[in-house]
């Protein structure tokens, strides 16, 4: 067969191209394939205690079980699919209940969904209510007398070390320092330095596992790379091993989409982190107000929300980087406190709480919706309610995308049977990527894999990839 592009050529033309598809895939290496949190719950660096986390999570479940007392009224409060079917008494709810509670889909019975949802969060409430925890030294926490932050960093990382020992830190957990600007540069490294020195020393030298330092308002590379450099620091004059102090950094302005020069900087940002940086967090109520939103409309879901949410995904996607996105500012707290409350206070409070629960709920399907599968927590109460929008949002879901991958799965096999190159893992590690997230937050378990054709096996290798060559091994074999 005649060719005209000599071999040498072609040799040259294609080396070259190595170098530049190696270089691109080494910025985009895809998803990544490691457990991403659904949530980030802050939380005042002042009132930090070893055992946070295992508080919050009784304030939440206590939270669910007084307002929502059974599945029926928590899907009345947020109106899941077939709410309005549901019946009003205790007796006729309890009938309902037990003609739902063998169901295994909606297909089962209309109540399904809701009964899933509502069963599953107090399950996750029991067992790990909190996935990840920021101990705040910025918004949270405020400007204070030097002495004070002092004192608040070295306490606060000996109770994360207690935590340690006791076995009861969240899986993921970092601090928010203070930006790095000209005004707190100073008191946020002192802060940075007080902490992790005091925590390393409390702990025989260890890090918790998943730590993180968030580095708010990030507006220009040089902050991101200055960070860095100081972790150099720390690490080699503490022993830590190079490269185990992670960050994250926040978009919370304007400048952070579009920089002085009229384009997006936030590949220069994430690039200045040199390999350090686990995720990009959106922080809604100053993004908003750095575009003169009033504070009446400061809420997750403005357009201009959604104008910044989709620049993060075009900058950072395929980076690896994970996306997350802000809180809703709404408490669920009841206006009355105390045992003794007339019938009346307990209905406003009541109220209250399931409207805020259904503008949280909204909120947070309306970041599912975009593809940002994290998001704050500011308020144990809100809980319950972030795991109802997330869980439902992957029950719904689930029929679809296990069809999908079972075919992709199947068309994957076919094509390493045959001997072809199956050159679309991208894809396939993101219908994957969608299992990993929902049984890691609870949504599904194990049972649900069978209509995948994916065993936990594969699952654990949380790779598209390591499955495909896993089983491409058993056919040679």
């Amino acid at each position: 067969m005649k060719q005209s592009i000599p071999a040498k050529e072609k040799e040259a033309v294609l080396a070259s191209l190595k170098t530049a598809n190696t270089a691109f895939q080494k910025i985009y290496p895809g998803d990544s394939p490691e457990r991403q949190p659904v949530h980030t719950v802050y939380g005042g660096a002042n009132l930090f205690k070893s055992d946070t986390t295992v508080k919050m999570g009784a304030v939440a479940l206590q939270n669910l079980k007084t307002y929502a007392p059974n599945f029926v009224v928590l899907a009345k409060a947020l109106g899941l699919p077939g709410h309005e079917l549901f019946p009003e008494h205790e007796t006729a709810i309890n009938a309902l209940t037990a003609e739902v509670k063998n169901a295994k889909s909606a297909t089962d019975h209309k109540a399904w969904l809701a009964y899933a949802v509502y069963n599953k969060i107090i399950k996750k409430l029991e067992k790990e209510a909190l996935e990840d925890f920021r101990i705040d030294f910025e918004d949270g926490y405020g400007n204070r007398p030097d002495a004070e932050e002092d004192a608040t960093a070295e306490f606060a990382a000996k109770e994360v070390a207690k935590g340690m020992k006791e076995g009861t830190l969240s899986p993921f957990i970092g601090i928010r320092i203070k930006p790095f600007t000209e005004e707190l540069k100073n008191r946020s490294v002192r802060t940075l330095d007080i902490f992790v020195s005091t925590l390393l020393e409390a702990s025989g030298g260890k890090l918790p596992d998943n730590f993180v330092v968030t580095l708010p308002k990030v507006q220009i590379p040089e902050q991101v790379s200055a960070l860095v450099k100081l972790f150099e620091v720390i690490e080699k004059n503490t022993g830590l091993k190079q490269g185990s102090l992670k960050m994250e950094f926040m978009v919370e302005t304007t400048q952070s989409i579009i920089g002085a020069e009229g384009k997006n900087p936030l590949m220069d940002i994430f690039l200045a982190a040199e390999g350090r940086c686990t995720g990009a967090h959106f922080g809604t109520y100053d993004y908003t107000a750095s575009c003169n939103i009033t504070a009446r409309y400061q809420k997750m879901d403005h357009p201009v929300c959604d104008f910044a949410h989709h620049m993060m995904k075009v900058a950072l996607g395929g980076t690896g980087v994970w996306l997350s996105d802000g809180a809703t500012n709404v408490m669920p707290v009841g206006p009355h406190r105390g045992k003794e409350l007339t019938p009346a206070q307990q209905r406003e409070n009541t109220e209250v709480v399931h409207r805020a629960w259904k503008i949280a709920y909204d909120h947070n399907r309306h970041s599912l919706w975009k593809g940002l599968y994290q998001g704050w927590d500011l308020h144990p109460a809100q809980l319950p309610i972030r795991y109802s929008a997330t869980y439902a949002f992957f029950l719904e879901s689930y029929a679809d995308a296990a069809l999908r991958l079972r075919n992709f799965m199947e068309k994957a096999g076919q094509a390493t049977l045959s001997g072809d190159v199956f050159d679309d893992a991208a894809t396939g590690q993101g219908l994957l990527n969608f299992f990993l997230i929902a049984m890691n937050c609870g949504a599904i378990g194990e049972e649900d894999l069978v209509a995948t054709s994916l065993t936990m096996e594969d699952i654990r290798t949380r790779s598209f990839v390591k499955i495909l060559d896993a089983r491409r091994k058993k056919l040679v074999g």
